[in-house]
């Protein structure tokens, strides 16, 4: 993994797991339902967020912003999946925001599987 790569994952990660938990917080004030829902609708701006920061310091390239993000978003929707069907124990939820990040690295790399500075 590169060094930009590397600083994607963390960017991704980091920015959307605030974001997924301040929706999540503002989403509460409307139930059950809505706490999902400002979960996903925050983690989306979260990634969204990310990847754009990505690329204004040069580590995703302009060409990839949109492949990093749908990837990234993949992964949220995933990690959600995976978060909300074991909320028993905490380490699980936290451990699936990592997917979020690996979504958006493997979707800045999917375009020709090189450097995603570029």
């Amino acid at each position: 993994m590169s060094r930009k790569s590397l600083l994607l994952f963390l960017f991704v990660c980091f920015l959307g797991g605030i974001g997924t938990f301040l929706g999540s917080i503002l989403g509460n004030a409307f139930g059950k339902t809505g706490l999902y829902t400002g979960a996903i609708i925050g983690g989306v701006l979260g990634v969204a967020v990310a990847t754009k920061l990505a690329v204004r310091r040069q580590i995703l390239g302009p060409k990839r912003y949109w492949l990093a993000t749908v990837g990234g978003v993949l992964g949220l929707l995933l990690a959600a999946i995976i978060a909300t069907n074991n909320m028993s124990s905490p380490v699980v939820p936290l451990a699936s925001i990592l997917l979020i990040g690996f979504g958006a690295v493997v979707g800045a790399g999917a375009r020709h599987g090189k450097s995603i500075d570029r």
